[in-house]
């Protein structure tokens, strides 16, 4: 599972600390210690993941999230020292995958970094079948989602969830149930982080994301698919 991956931390020990435990999974990594430098850079070397720090100088994490967002859908990692949930979230709301509060452990880094691979395009498995419901594709194997022909780029976990929904159309699945399936063992996630996904969900896949026309609500249960 090696995989391009940069690092974003203006704390030198902790980049450090972080690149040694990614380089022992095989990954090729690249440090740097403030945002300008890491839109820079990813532009330059276009990495499969970033693992973004909050607190930055020059340009802070959150706005290299929006800006990174705004280009393309590789997963994002932010650490944080901010450990409220409203913090979190307006993470998730600009297109993180994941967070982790400091103080964090470095192989549990790694290991979300390893979910969040598996979950794009970078390590995508081969030879799965095509969901299609409705004018709805969501091709596993390349990490493609399109709507009536036309590509959407999603997030590792927007598309997490997509795949569980498009899989068993007109089921319904708690928000507990789509953190199990469509984010493994980060059970840390807020059920009000799912919500936040589906809205940007609805962004990208609807015409009008008041009325939806795939991700529908079941109010007081959770999420389906619209059977179509």
């Amino acid at each position: 599972m090696s995989a391009r991956v940069l690092v974003a931390e203006d704390d030198p020990k902790q980049a450090r600390l972080v690149r040694v435990y990614l380089e022992r999974d095989g990954h090729d990594v690249l440090a740097v210690g403030d945002g300008r430098s890491a839109i820079e850079q990813y532009r330059a070397r276009r990495p499969d993941l970033v693992v973004l720090d909050v607190m930055m100088p020059n340009v802070d994490g959150l706005d290299v999230c929006r800006i990174l967002r705004a280009e393309s859908a590789v997963p994002i990692l932010m650490l944080t020292a901010r450990s409220t949930e409203n913090d979190q979230l307006l993470g998730l709301d600009l297109g993180a995958d994941d967070y982790l509060t400091k103080p964090y452990s470095p192989r549990v880094l790694a290991a979300r970094v390893r979910a969040l691979l598996r979950r794009s395009g970078a390590v995508a498995a081969a030879g799965q079948p095509v969901l299609r419901v409705g004018g709805l594709e969501v091709d596993a194997g390349r990490f493609e989602v399109r709507v009536d022909g036309v590509a959407v780029q999603l997030t590792a976990k927007e598309f997490g969830i997509l795949e569980v929904l498009a899989a068993e159309p007109g089921r319904v699945f708690t928000r507990a149930q789509l953190i199990d399936r469509a984010f493994g063992f980060d059970h840390h996630v807020l059920e009000r982080a799912v919500d936040a996904h589906v809205v940007n969900l609805r962004r990208k896949l609807e015409a009008d994301a008041s009325r939806p026309r795939f991700v529908q609500t079941v109010y007081g249960r959770g999420y389906r698919m619209a059977e179509q």
